[in-house]
């Protein structure tokens, strides 16, 4: 079961999306250009694959728990390109920690 909120991660980019509800990731994707190939990561660093079949969006879990260190060089990443934090400053104690640091 996801545990929100999450971060969606564009294969190939570096930018995050936090996504605080399901309700909230379906209100993104009617606007957004997605692959098959993002993923979701939610706040225990779980990732998963989301499918879109039949007006339905579906999470099929990819097996991998990212860690406390993965998930903060994603956003270490994630903030690089937009240079307006030091990185240096960027550390969490938790995954859910990390993730809710993209909501401001």
């Amino acid at each position: 079961m996801i545990q929100w909120p999450c971060i969606f991660k564009l294969e190939g980019d570096s930018e995050l999306m936090f996504i605080e509800s399901e309700v909230v990731l379906a209100n993104e994707f009617e606007s957004l250009i997605w692959s098959d190939f993002d993923n979701l990561i939610d706040s225990k660093g779980q990732s998963y694959l989301v499918n879109y079949r039949s007006g339905n969006y579906t999470f099929e879990p990819l097996g991998i728990e990212l860690s406390l260190e993965s998930v903060t060089q994603l956003i270490q990443e994630h903030e690089f390109k937009k240079a307006e934090m030091c990185l240096t400053k960027i550390r969490f104690t938790s995954v859910q920690e990390a993730i809710n640091s993209l909501a401001f």
